[in-house]
């Protein structure tokens, strides 16, 4: 997993200097791995960083994750957000480093599930602003924005409202269409929560994935359901999909201890 997480204020990114401060505590001889979420001052701070600790001698490679969807298939990748998708890429990447693989090895790695994971959010309730209680966006009661944003922003997807099964099968079906999946292949699912869904809601839609999954005859590997990248009190979900092969599959299973220290 993560040694270290830089964060910035709430709906905020960080400073490059709260980046780079992370990158010298961070450092040893064997490189850092720093991973940035696509969203522009998360971009802007990381790259600045990034360049500032190549100057002070820091061996450091980077992952940009870049996994949503909502701006279609073929949107260029400049243009999809970074979100929960995050979550098994640090998993996977620090199993690696734990193994012992080289600094390059791991950014290996991490290329490789970044390039074969999906992410769709799906918003029912609007969140608010910490600060000033404001209503980020609107939504219709009858009505759910299928490719809303990590801080609230809209999708385009607007419609009417369905149920958890519908929804799941919404979402699945665009997921599968930007990936290259075949009969057998197996899959990562994760269902996060977005703050105001029940654990109850979310394994009900992993229930209805896991159906959808073996009528096209596709494997369900491993699934991960929970609340781990929010958007305040937003009502809704991120459905998460990766492709595995053998070699990710044991770097997600690798047992894991990892008290993270927090940069601000």
């Amino acid at each position: 997993m993560l040694d270290a997480s830089v964060v910035g204020d709430i709906f905020a990114a960080p400073g490059a200097p709260a980046v780079l401060q992370a990158l010298q505590a961070t450092q040893r001889s064997a490189g850092t791995l720093l991973v940035i979420l696509n969203h522009p001052g998360d971009v802007l701070a990381g790259n600045m960083a990034f360049n500032m600790a190549i100057q002070h001698g820091i061996k450091v490679q980077k992952v940009l994750t870049h996994e949503d969807i909502s701006a279609g298939k073929d949107a260029p990748l400049e243009n999809r957000r970074g979100l929960v998708g995050c979550i098994p890429l640090y998993k996977v990447a620090g199993a690696a480093a734990e193994a012992g693989r080289s600094l390059e090895e791991v950014c290996a790695i991490a290329e490789r599930f970044n390039a074969n994971m999906r992410t769709l959010a799906v918003a029912v309730t609007p969140a608010t602003h910490p600060a000033n209680g404001a209503v980020i966006g609107q939504i219709a009661d009858d009505e759910m924005e299928v490719g809303m944003g990590q801080h609230g922003e809209g999708g385009g997807g607007v419609m009417k409202l369905a149920t958890a099964d519908q929804t799941a099968e919404i979402v699945l079906t665009k997921l599968l269409d930007t990936l290259d999946v075949a009969s057998g292949d197996k899959l990562f699912v994760m269902i996060n929560g977005s703050g105001a869904t029940t654990m109850m809601e979310q394994l009900i839609v992993l229930r209805a994935v896991k159906r959808l999954l073996d009528a096209k005859g596709l494997v369900l590997a491993r699934s991960l359901v929970g609340e781990f990248l929010t958007v305040q009190e937003m009502g809704g979900f991120q459905m998460c999909v990766g492709k595995l092969d053998d070699e990710l599959i044991a770097l997600y299973d690798a047992p894991c201890d990892t008290p993270c220290w927090t940069v601000k």
